[in-house]
């Protein structure tokens, strides 16, 4: 098969992800999957997911991004939202990585929202 057909066929989640993948690179930032804890790391991928935790003591926003390589959760603290991060929209976030639980996290991060037409 051609290279193009091959992309014609390519089932639709690993379409996205390459687009994704495309989006990050394009941004400057790091692939999810590479980041190491403890990293200050820069990541672009677009929100699956958002999660307001306001029973705490202190209410967080919790948005799950993906980049086409991997998961990341951005926890935002003293907040019950964050405008403009909704799912399917996509971000740039910078800030040190921390992996309690062993799944990465990012805490109040500096984050910028790319355009829609960009994703």
């Amino acid at each position: 098969m051609r290279p193009w057909t091959q992309r014609l066929f390519r089932p639709a989640e690993e379409q996205e992800a390459q687009t994704l993948t495309d989006v990050s690179a394009h941004a400057g930032a790091d692939p999810i999957d590479e980041c190491q804890r403890g990293q200050q790391v820069r990541v672009c991928g677009t929100v699956r997911s958002i999660a307001v935790r306001p029973e705490c003591i202190s209410p967080t926003v919790e948005a799950e991004i993906y980049d086409g390589s991997g998961h990341l959760t951005v926890v935002w603290t003293g907040r019950r939202m964050v405008r403009g991060v909704e799912v399917g929209r996509t971000l740039v976030a910078e800030g040190r990585l921390t992996c309690p639980d062993g799944q990465p996290r990012m805490y109040n991060p500096e984050y910028r929202l790319l355009p829609r037409e960009t994703a």
